[in-house]
């Protein structure tokens, strides 16, 4: 089934704000949708690199675009800094975990996006469940995304015990009635399909998403000689500040920007 997008308009005024935009999903024909944002002085989204912003649990398209909390600011303000356009959707519920409908919606958006509006690069973030579905789609998707900045997120959903009712509602039954689906979505058992840039933060105090996972990705990442870096805080409990989340959105868009940039390799 063919998207049916919303049109944007030609010119978006420097005060426009965020366009909302409705979408109909190849996945099942539903009505869904995502929030656009442009840069000051942005007449459109095209050629513009876009970082694709997934809220957290309970929340919705609008988190990222109009929240106060450090994470969301950090994330407007690199948008802006950057001349980045900042799309958000909502991946099918307040309680998403990028099971099967959010992947195929996010990867219906990106081809319509990619084929529209030809961005410089695409870099997702996220914070708690949009980081673990951030590092989720990067691993299941890396020819899809140039960089992830994972912000408290969770990345073995084998081991993890957190809101077992969402998760297991997401990926279409539990652990034990579907284990491939919980391994596949795990990007610390799936760390080699992650060749972009990755930034993590943890709080070691943090006991909604534990950073043992995200330390152990880390890691492994670092052994196949990834760009990766890890922001941790000793006292840090299940939230990012500004400047941690702004050094980390830094790392990944500069690394991002650098590949796009670097003349392409040649097997002698």
């Amino acid at each position: 089934m063919k998207a049916l997008f919303l049109a944007l308009p030609a010119l978006l005024l420097l005060s426009a704000p965020p366009a909302d935009i409705v979408f109909t999903a190849a996945f099942d024909g539903t009505e869904q949708r995502y929030v656009l944002r442009l840069p000051p002085g942005a007449e459109g989204p095209e050629g513009l690199g876009v970082i694709i912003a997934l809220h957290g649990h309970g929340s919705d398209r609008w988190q990222f675009i109009e929240n106060p909390r450090d994470e969301c600011r950090a994330l407007r303000d690199a948008a802006d800094r950057h001349g980045m356009a900042m799309l958000s959707p909502d991946y099918r519920a307040k309680t998403s975990w990028m099971g099967p409908a959010a992947e195929a919606d996010m990867v219906q958006i990106l081809g319509e996006y990619r084929k529209q509006h030809r961005p410089a690069r695409v870099v997702l973030a996220g914070g708690s469940m949009g980081a673990s579905a951030a590092l989720t789609f990067a691993a299941l998707h890396p020819d899809l995304v140039d960089g992830v900045v994972a912000l408290n997120p969770v990345a073995n959903h084998v081991e993890y015990e957190g809101f077992q009712d969402a998760i297991s509602a997401s990926f279409g039954g539990d652990k034990a009635s579907k284990p491939e689906e919980y391994r596949k979505r795990s990007a610390e058992l799936n760390a080699e399909r992650l060749t972009m840039p990755v930034a993590l933060t943890v709080g070691d105090k943090d006991d909604v998403t534990p950073p043992e996972g995200a330390r152990r990705l880390a890691e492994k990442l670092k052994a196949l000689g990834r760009d990766v870096l890890v922001i941790a805080q000793p006292e840090g409990g299940h939230e990012t500040n500004h400047a941690d989340a702004t050094r980390a959105l830094e790392f990944v868009l500069g690394k991002a920007a650098a590949k796009k940039a670097a003349p392409p390799t040649h097997a002698p």
